[in-house]
């Protein structure tokens, strides 16, 4: 196993976790935008009104998403234990 190959594996792995993690963190950064915007037209400054639909919005979209990064985690998982033979040499 040489270097670049190594940093090939590594720099999949990162493509694959910023893959995975888009989605929830995207629709989080949104629903916060959105009660911040909310909170600064009416002036209310309720700290739980800013955590909780951030929270069911994270929520939402792993029950939204859930089932497209089990699959790409798996597919990726198969695909580095399929050549497993070819990392040992």
């Amino acid at each position: 196993m040489d270097p670049n190959f190594i940093i090939g594996i590594g720099a999949q792995v990162m493509w694959l976790v910023v893959k995975l993690t888009a989605p929830v963190l995207g629709l989080g950064l949104a629903a916060g935008v959105a009660v911040s915007l909310f909170q600064a037209t009416t002036q209310i400054q309720e700290p739980t009104l800013s955590f909780i639909p951030k929270v069911a919005a994270v929520m939402a979209a792993l029950l939204l998403f859930g089932p497209w990064m089990l699959t790409v985690l798996v597919d990726f998982g198969v695909q580095v234990l399929g050549h497993l033979n070819d990392f040992v040499r």
